[in-house]
C-alpha cells in the first residue's frame, strides 16, 4: 500500500474513484507480503501489482468489477492445477486479495491516513474482509495512538476496542496482517480483519565519508531505510558526496549518536554502520552505539587485525563482553565483495537476514519456507507482546 498511496491519495482528493486490491494473507512461497496492494483506476490505469505478475490479470478483471458495482470482494488464490490456463501461483504458495471501492464517501478518513503516513506518524487501518454478517465486511477503523486519531468503526464498540488493542500491537512490531474475533470482539473466528500498518521509515546511520558509505546510503535508501551519513570532515561530509542520503551531518560521529540517543530519535529498528576506518572516530562512536539500549544492528568496517585492535580499545573504554557480543565486526555476509558497490550489498544482506531472523544460506541449500506468513489470532499478538516485554 505504502508504494501507491501518494497518487492514490491524489485520486482521492481529485473525487476520483478507485479500486485497491491488497493482499491480506499468504503462506508457504507467496510472491508479495501481506499489506502490498494494487490500484485500479477507472480509465483503466494500474497502479501496483499484488503478485509480481501471476495473479495480477485475474485481480485485475476483480477490481474493474467493484469499480462497477462497489461491492467488495476476498478471493483466494492457491497453486495451478493441471489445467494449465487456471489462475494460480505457480510458486506454490497461496494468497488472499481484498478489493474494496475508495472514494471520499466511501473512505472520509483516507486524506487523514496518507497526512499521517507522509508525516512519518504511525497509523494503522484495520478493515474487515470476512463476516457471518456481509454488512460488516469492507467497514474500516482507523487507529493512530501517537495522535489519538480513532475514526470509522466495524459494526461493534466492543470489536473496535479489542482490534484497536491489536492495531496498537502489530504498529508496536511494524507487521501487517489479518486477525480472527468473534462478532464482538471476542475469541473466534467468525470476523476476520486485516490490519495495515504505516510507521515511520526505520533509520540507517552511516558513519564515514568514503566510497563504501556512499554505497551503503545507496543502498540502505533502497530498502526503505531512512538514511543519515555523519563525518566529522564538513569537507568530505556532503550532499553531493551523498546523493542518497536523506540528510548529511557534518559532525563528530559520536557526539551526533549520543544527541540522536538522548532526542529519543533512535529506536530497536535503528542500524548504525561505522565504516571511518579510523581508531579516532570508530571507538568513540561505537562505544557510544554499544551501550545503546535498543538498537537492531551494529557493525563496523575492518580488517581482522582492525577488528582486534578495536575490541581492546572499547575493553580499555570499558564495555562489558556482553555490549561487545553485540558489534558485528568485519560487518556484512561472507559474499566475496571487494567493490564498495559489492560491500553495500553484503551489508545490507547481513542487516536483512539479521532483522528476518534467517540465516543467510543459500535458499537452494535447504528446503525450509522462504517467506514467514504472518496471520495471528488475538491470542497470539497478547504472546508476540508478552515475549517483547509490552503490557497493555
Amino acid at each position: 500500500m505504502r508504494d501507491v498511496l501518494p497518487e492514490l491519495a491524489e485520486h482521492w482528493r481529485a473525487g476520483r474513484p478507485v479500486a485497491v486490491a491488497t493482499v491480506v494473507s499468504t503462506s508457504s512461497s507467496a510472491p508479495r507480503p501481506a499489506g502490498t496492494s494494487m490500484v485500479v483506476l477507472p480509465a483503466g490505469d494500474v497502479l501496483g501489482s499484488v503478485s509480481g505478475g501471476c495473479v495480477d490479470g485475474d485481480a485485475y478483471e476483480q477490481a474493474t468489477e467493484v469499480l462497477r458495482s462497489r461491492a467488495p470482494v476476498l478471493r483466494h488464490y492457491g497453486v495451478s492445477d493441471s489445467n494449465a490456463f487456471a489462475v494460480g501461483l505457480t510458486c506454490g504458495g497461496t494468497i488472499e486479495v481484498f478489493t474494496q471501492y475508495v472514494d471520499a464517501e466511501s473512505a472520509p478518513w483516507f486524506g487523514e491516513v496518507a497526512d499521517a503516513v507522509a508525516a512519518g506518524t504511525p497509523v494503522a487501518v484495520a478493515t474487515v474482509v470476512a463476516d457471518r454478517e456481509p454488512g460488516r465486511v469492507g467497514r474500516c477503523l482507523v487507529v493512530s495512538p501517537d495522535t489519538g486519531l480513532d475514526v470509522g468503526g466495524l459494526g461493534s464498540v466492543r470489536l473496535d476496542e479489542a482490534v484497536a488493542r491489536a492495531a496498537d500491537g502489530l504498529l508496536r512490531d511494524g507487521a501487517s496482517g489479518t486477525l480472527t474475533f468473534g462478532p464482538d470482539g471476542e475469541q473466534g473466528d467468525a470476523t476476520r480483519v486485516f490490519v495495515w500498518t504505516a510507521m515511520p521509515a526505520p533509520r540507517m546511520l552511516v558513519f564515514g565519508a568514503n566510497e563504501f558509505a556512499t554505497a551503503l546510503a545507496g543502498m540502505g535508501s533502497f530498502m526503505g531505510y531512512r538514511v543519515t551519513a555523519c563525518d566529522a570532515r564538513p569537507v568530505f561530509a556532503t550532499p553531493s558526496r551523498f546523493p542518497a542520503a536523506d540528510e548529511v551531518v557534518a559532525k563528530w560521529p559520536h557526539r551526533y549518536l549520543a544527541e540522536e540517543s538522548e532526542a529519543g530519535r533512535l529506536d530497536d529498528r535503528t542500524v548504525i554502520c561505522v565504516l571511518t576506518h579510523d581508531p579516532k572516530f570508530d571507538v568513540p562512536v561505537l562505544e557510544v552505539a554499544l551501550r545503546l539500549p535498543h538498537v537492531a544492528y551494529v557493525g563496523a568496517m575492518g580488517s581482522r587485525l582492525t577488528h582486534t585492535d578495536r575490541l581492546d580499545r572499547l575493553r580499555e573504554a570499558g564495555l562489558s563482553e556482553g555490549q561487545l557480543a553485540r558489534l558485528s565486526s568485519p560487518l556484512g555476509l561472507d559474499l566475496g565483495a571487494r567493490t564498495p558497490a559489492e560491500t553495500a550489498v553484503s551489508i545490507a544482506a547481513e542487516i536483512l537476514a539479521l532483522r528476518s531472523g534467517a540465516s543467510g544460506a543459500r535458499l537452494s541449500a535447504h528446503s525450509g519456507p522462504i517467506h514467514r506468513d504472518a496471520d495471528w489470532s488475538p491470542a497470539q499478538i497478547d504472546a508476540r507482546l508478552i515475549g517483547a516485554g509490552v503490557c497493555r
